[in-house]
């Protein structure tokens, strides 16, 4: 049994590692750290919680958790995790960080777009960008893990086979992407967030400007081993939680759809959470609404040479906490589904 802590357990992203973990049956939570609970109990921040055997919430003490955990996740911000990287680690504790501060190799990128300096650049070295599908046997290897953005993830599944077969044109690349209300996360809600500013609402935002852009592209670049510059753009939409990727580009080859939605199958062949659709059928974010899936269909486009790929993932689950645990899986050696088998909410 791994006695697991959560950092920042009464964020959006805590209370969904809680919801899985609790599925777990290799884990006991056995700490949660969150600074606005401190002393109370987690049912205090989600009511949903009520009558489950979980700990009282606690302020961060490396001694504490050193007694108490064998495995850590961080998700208290991004900022958050470079302060306590080194000290967990040092106790011979492996750690995930949810949030974005060991994604960005290049800590000059990471501070033009996070605004934050990088403290730890040794430890970013060491980190393993951890989407399963593309780098399980780095991940089996690691200590520390950066769990990727909900976007990035999305948009990364959803171009990876192209991409690594140098099928398309990648700088021609458009990504479309659409994500719900909760990706904002819960600590510091803006007016732009409250349900008047956002419902009966549609729109862009971070235009040419959003963090998960150089994210999606440092990836794009490892996979093809060339330099791509995509247009991304983002949208809010009045939801809950999900995310859809609606992603463009121009083949370097003439394909079709049979051969198009065949690659994808192969290239994905083996990872269970990755369902690519038959031909034909649209990824819905309902399909995949609290799981970890991510459901993806593929279109070519002959009037233009052009594919067109949409992906759909949970921007809890699949984009944050589920991949979480799906990492958290592989670093220690469990079956890769443990605790994440199950069909979306629906209706």
């Amino acid at each position: 049994m791994i006695r697991v802590g959560i950092i920042g357990a009464s964020g959006y992203a805590g209370a969904e590692l809680i919801r899985y973990l609790l599925l777990h049956k290799e884990v006991k939570i056995t700490y949660l750290v969150s600074d606005s609970n401190e002393g109370k109990p987690i049912s205090d921040a989600f009511t949903s919680f009520l009558g489950l055997d979980l700990p009282v919430c606690e302020k961060y003490d490396i001694n504490v958790l050193k007694e108490k955990c064998d495995f850590v996740f961080t998700a208290r911000g991004n900022g958050g995790g470079m302060k306590i990287a080194a000290e967990i680690l040092d106790a011979g504790i492996k750690m995930i960080d949810i949030p974005a501060d060991f994604r960005l190799k290049d800590p000059k990128e990471f501070k033009e777009y996070y605004k934050i300096e990088h403290t730890e650049p040794e430890i970013l070295k060491e980190a393993v960008y951890a989407i399963p599908e593309l780098h399980k046997e780095e991940i089996e290897k690691a200590r520390i893990v950066a769990n990727p953005g909900c976007y990035a993830t999305c948009s990364i599944l959803s171009m990876a086979p192209l991409v690594k077969n140098n099928l398309i044109d990648l700088k021609t690349i458009i990504i479309d992407a659409k994500s719900g209300v909760s990706g904002a996360g819960r600590s510091k809600l803006s007016v732009s967030g409250l349900y008047c500013e956002t419902n009966e609402g549609f729109k862009a935002y971070g235009v040419t400007t959003h963090r998960h852009r150089p994210e999606i592209e440092q990836e794009y670049n490892k996979l093809s081993g060339k330099i791509s510059n995509i247009i991304f753009t983002p949208h809010l939409v009045p939801m809950n939680r999900g995310i859809l990727s609606t992603c463009y580009a121009d083949c370097i080859e003439t394909l079709d759809n049979e051969k198009l939605n065949k690659l994808y199958k192969d290239f994905y062949k083996g990872c269970p959470f990755v369902q690519v659709l038959p031909q034909g059928t649209q990824a819905v974010t309902k399909n995949v609404y609290g799981t970890n899936y991510c459901h993806i269909s593929t279109m070519f486009d002959k009037h233009t040479n052009r594919v067109i790929i949409t992906g759909a993932i949970d921007n809890m689950g699949k984009g944050a906490a589920g991949q979480a645990v799906q990492n958290f899986n592989i670093m220690c050696g469990f079956e890769e589904c443990e605790g994440l088998i199950m069909p979306a909410v629906y209706p």
